[in-house]
């Protein structure tokens, strides 16, 4: 009787591990590059965003984000925070059609922003918090795609650039999307929002922009890595569910499989 309950717990075993593995392997499948604001990012308004960056490979580290801004609803102002171990290149590109801005002509949006790491990467089992500070929102748009693509230190390439249609499954590789909400009363709906006066010069815009961005994008850190630690947590829990149900369904058949040969 003792030699039939070693194969038994070896089995249950076994079968429980498997299926803990598949839990734990399915929180991180669908992990991708996401924008995800502090606060609201209103219609008109200015917002400080997140774009996260999980590294999804094993053997491999992120040493290069890009992410790219649509000219079709075009931002006079994306200004990234400095993130130690990367270098930010911000490239601008000229519009088919000027934009107004506080009374303003801008001729040229920000088209694209690239982190380089210079120091640092993206390890395997990790992500990064790469802030933004957004303005001014377009008012005729629910959302605003951000296309990214992610580059690994082993020269694989990921293009998250596919844009989720509605009423179908999410895509592959989809693209980081920023849901705009109602326009607020003082048309500065984001936390990031400058506390300059609309007759300010730019320099000064810029210089409100980044003090309240710092002070927020601190904020936005502390968020991110308690959600981190509540995913941690779930996907253990996950586990060890999975060892128990796993146990128990190798149990009943072994028992099923006595009670048939008896």
């Amino acid at each position: 009787m003792t030699m039939s309950r070693v194969p038994f717990f070896r089995v249950a075993l076994a079968g429980g591990i498997a299926l803990s593995s598949v839990a734990l392997l399915s929180g991180t499948a669908f992990a991708h590059v996401s924008v995800q604001p502090e606060g609201e990012a209103a219609k008109g308004g200015y917002a400080t965003v997140n774009i996260k960056v999980p590294n999804e490979r094993d053997n491999a580290s992120t040493v290069k984000v890009e992410v790219n801004f649509p000219l079709d609803h075009p931002l006079a102002s994306v200004m990234p925070q400095p993130v130690p171990g990367w270098k930010a290149e911000v490239t601008r590109s000229k519009l088919s059609k000027p934009l107004e801005v506080h009374g303003r002509t801008i001729n040229d949006a920000v088209s694209k922003v690239t982190w380089t790491a210079d120091g640092s990467k993206i390890g395997p089992g990790q992500f990064q918090q790469f802030p933004l500070s957004l303005g001014q929102l377009p008012e005729d748009a629910d959302q605003l795609v951000l296309k990214a693509i992610q580059t690994y230190d082993n020269k694989e390439v990921v293009r998250w650039i596919e844009e989720q249609k509605e009423g179908a499954e999410e895509p592959q590789n989809p693209a980081p999307v920023l849901k705009l909400s109602a326009a607020s009363a003082d048309h500065h709906g984001g936390a990031a929002a400058p506390s300059a006066s609309a007759s300010a010069s730019a320099s000064a815009s810029a210089s409100a922009d980044e003090k309240d961005g710092g002070h927020e994008d601190r904020t936005a850190s502390h968020k991110e890595t308690a959600d981190a630690g509540s995913s941690d947590t779930t996907a253990r829990i996950l586990g060890v569910i999975g060892i128990f149900v796993g146990a128990a369904g190798v149990a009943f058949g072994v028992l099923a499989g006595r009670r048939r040969s008896l």
